[in-house]
């Protein structure tokens, strides 16, 4: 066992082994379609048992460009126009390329349970057929109806949150600056091992470059689809970049300490404090990219459950 293999708990370990023995074609092997078959074929695999809910409604937002952007809202009750829940807009992680609102449906219902909170998970459109910025745009356009639409679905405009996974949690630190500069109020953004640099040069990337479920050369296939070098330092790729971050929404950073971007998470957490943003920091010991989808399996996932849901609660002020 290498030395940062021995960072893992044993549980994790074990995931890992399993991982490496079923000799699956590693995603950046395949083509964007049959690597997003692959992952939607193993996304529920390690979670937790599906949550029923009292309400989950799949629905469409405009694009600027007229594309519908599928949107599902899940809620724990359905509530009258009397008592508007606060939401959480979230954006799926899987490099750009993969992933979609099915993937991450388990992880929805369990944080729109947990929170008592309505979710609106996002299906932004994917490279390589839609490269940067499409993401970026859907995703913002996506926040922006859902705070116009709010009343009408039942959700408080003033107490949204937006929030998101790896490539989510890009978009999601992005759409937290962008509503900033449109006095869209948010009351918190929910990032989990975001990506937020130019060049996958840290400490962490060449610790965590093989063996830790994301791969460096994965890494390198998704961005490869999705963005040209040129455009790397643009700080809608890479927020830690962005000129200003003053009067951001508070943050709430969970990172896996067996991750290739630990780093980077920690960088943006360290840039947004010193910009006076209020940053509430996690890190998950022992664990990988992905883990908040194994609670089947590893109690470190089902506590970062519990963790971002109190971190919702306790911005929507209903803890």
């Amino acid at each position: 066992m290498t030395e940062p293999h021995r960072l893992l708990t044993p549980a994790m370990q074990r995931v890992v082994q399993g991982m490496a023995q079923a000799k699956r074609a590693p995603l950046h092997t395949l083509t964007p379609p049959q690597a997003r078959q692959a992952y939607a074929a193993g996304a529920q695999v390690l979670e937790v048992p599906v949550r029923e809910l009292a309400r989950v409604q799949d629905l469409h937002v405009p694009a600027r460009d007229g594309h519908p952007i599928p949107v599902r809202l899940y809620a724990p009750l359905d509530s009258p126009d009397t008592a508007l829940m606060p939401a959480l807009v979230f954006l799926h992680g899987g490099g750009f390329t993969i992933g979609s609102i099915a993937t991450h449906d388990v992880l929805c219902r369990e944080l729109s349970h947990l929170a008592g909170c309505a979710v609106v998970a996002v299906d932004y459109r994917l490279a390589p057929e839609h490269r940067f910025p499409t993401a970026v745009h859907d995703a913002w356009d996506a926040l922006a109806a859902v705070h116009a639409r709010a009343q009408e679905w039942g959700l408080d405009a003033q107490r949204l949150a937006v929030g998101g996974d790896s490539a989510g949690g890009t978009l999601a630190a992005v759409c937290a600056i962008l509503a900033r500069d449109a006095g869209l109020p948010l009351a918190l953004q929910l990032l989990i091992y975001p990506g937020t640099v130019p060049d996958q040069d840290t400490d962490s990337h060449r610790r965590f470059a093989q063996g830790f479920v994301l791969s460096q050369e994965m890494i390198a296939w998704f961005f490869d689809h999705y963005i040209d070098p040129a455009q790397r330092c643009d700080w809608r790729f890479s927020p830690v970049l962005a000129d200003d971050l003053d009067g951001v929404a508070p943050a709430w950073v969970a990172l896996a300490e067996c991750d290739p971007l630990h780093d980077e998470g920690l960088l943006y957490a360290d840039r947004l404090r010193h910009s006076g943003v209020p940053v509430d920091l996690e890190i998950y010991r022992g664990v990988v990219h992905e883990f908040i989808k194994m609670g089947l399996v590893l109690p470190e996932a089902r506590r970062f459950h519990a963790d971002a849901a109190g971190a919702l609660r306790r911005a929507f002020g209903t803890a």
